[in-house]
């Protein structure tokens, strides 16, 4: 067989993947694409400022993020053909690159740092951060750890002690670049996962206090932390010091009111408020299209975390415990990212380096999360045919 036979061949059967008979979740799919596209017109709009400064052209960051858009649709699509036990075969080996990766962003020559943080490592079309990867690796490893230790993590008391000691590994690596938020993220999916799987009650009492130690640990040991933390308790006390970004992000909100400003609109864009198109994108949306317009993107998100959840219901009582936790894995990673995002932009928690799922800038955060949908699509996609195979099998 040639090479255009293989070709074709292959093109049929990726297309029979999601025939037009409902064999996927079409619902999920199209909230996936409007936050794309809601992404894409805020970005355009928070970035053309420091754009134009930067680079002589208005919509540099527009383009740029169009491009991410096309790598991100298309690693979607191949994400949406590898069957889920191939996920679950490698999830030791996506750990042990996770770790390589962040451990390579360290080495001076390949991280890059950028404002006293090392957590990028530059390639040829955007700037990848291991960070992200990290948090699907970790969740795809957890997801197998428990679905092979289902009942000695529901029966033993001290059952959440070896998920966290691997969690805790990732973590120690994030803290050094430092990055105290990706770190959360991942202690929030390993937190969630145990209580999904029904480890024991008490185990989640001393995790909760423990966490809270060691965050309040990891705030008085670092001055740059701790100078966040009192601008965020009051960021009008020193607005043009520890305040200026939240500061500037409240007044964003404020000028925009119920129902905005108008596209374009924005005073706070025009670089009063720093990372405008990055982690405060969202302010720049409720400056420009106000309450109603952040409500859409929420409402669109919490339906986006509710298909995730709902798929990965179905999957635990198909007994499909991998693509089940694995689903609700994303979905806690998803809703925590977005929570922190907005209440940080919204003042109500203190500043960190997290983008708002699938509207942010940036390529290595869009692609990554465009995997995770991937595998949801797949992961319905297979519990449909299952479904449809137990029918059948029925009715025989």
């Amino acid at each position: 067989m040639g090479f255009w036979d293989q070709f074709k061949a292959r093109s049929v059967q990726a297309t029979t993947v999601t025939p037009s008979s409902s064999l996927y979740d079409r619902t999920l799919l199209w909230l996936y694409l409007i936050l794309l596209l809601i992404g894409l017109l805020a970005v355009s709009s928070a970035s053309i400022p420091v754009g134009t400064r930067l680079y002589s052209d208005a919509f540099y960051f527009a383009k740029r993020d169009v491009l991410y858009i096309i790598l991100s649709c298309v690693t979607c699509y191949f994400a949406l053909q590898i069957p889920m036990e191939k996920w679950e075969k490698w999830h030791v080996k996506l750990f042990g690159v996770a770790l390589v990766l962040l451990f390579l962003v360290m080495i001076p020559g390949i991280g890059r740092e950028v404002n006293g943080a090392r957590r990028w490592i530059p390639m040829v079309l955007f700037n990848f951060q291991p960070a992200e990867f990290a948090k699907l690796a970790l969740t795809c490893f957890l997801a197998s750890y428990f679905t092979r230790r289902y009942d000695e993590v529901r029966s033993r008391k001290l059952s959440a002690f070896k998920p966290f000691i691997v969690m805790g590994v990732m973590g120690c690596f994030l803290l050094v670049q430092p990055d105290l938020g990706s770190a959360v993220v991942l202690f929030i999916i390993t937190f969630g996962l145990l209580f999904i799987v029904g480890a024991n009650f008490w185990q989640f009492i001393g995790l909760i206090g423990v966490g809270l130690l060691l965050f309040v640990w990891l705030v008085l040991t670092s001055a740059y932390r701790l100078k966040r933390i009192t601008g965020f308790m009051d960021p009008f006390k020193d607005p043009y010091g520890t305040g200026f970004q939240l500061s500037n992000s409240l007044m964003a909100f404020g000028r925009g009111g119920f129902f905005g400003e108008g596209l374009g609109n924005s005073v706070l864009k025009l670089e009063y408020l720093p990372e405008a198109h990055t982690d405060f994108v969202m302010a720049i949306v409720g400056e420009e299209f106000g309450f109603l317009g952040i409500f859409i993107i929420i409402t669109l998100l919490g339906l986006l975390v509710f298909r995730a959840m709902k798929i990965g219901r179905e999957s635990l009582i198909l007994e499909q415990r991998f693509k089940g936790f694995l689903a609700f894995g994303i979905s806690f990673w998803i809703f925590f990212q977005g929570f922190v995002n907005l209440g940080m932009a919204l003042g109500m928690l203190p500043t960190k380096g997290l983008t708002f799922p699938l509207v942010s800038y940036g390529g290595s955060s869009i692609i990554i999360m465009s995997v995770t949908i991937g595998m949801l699509l797949r992961i319905d996609h297979e519990n449909r045919l299952m479904r449809g195979g137990q029918a059948r099998l029925r009715d025989d």
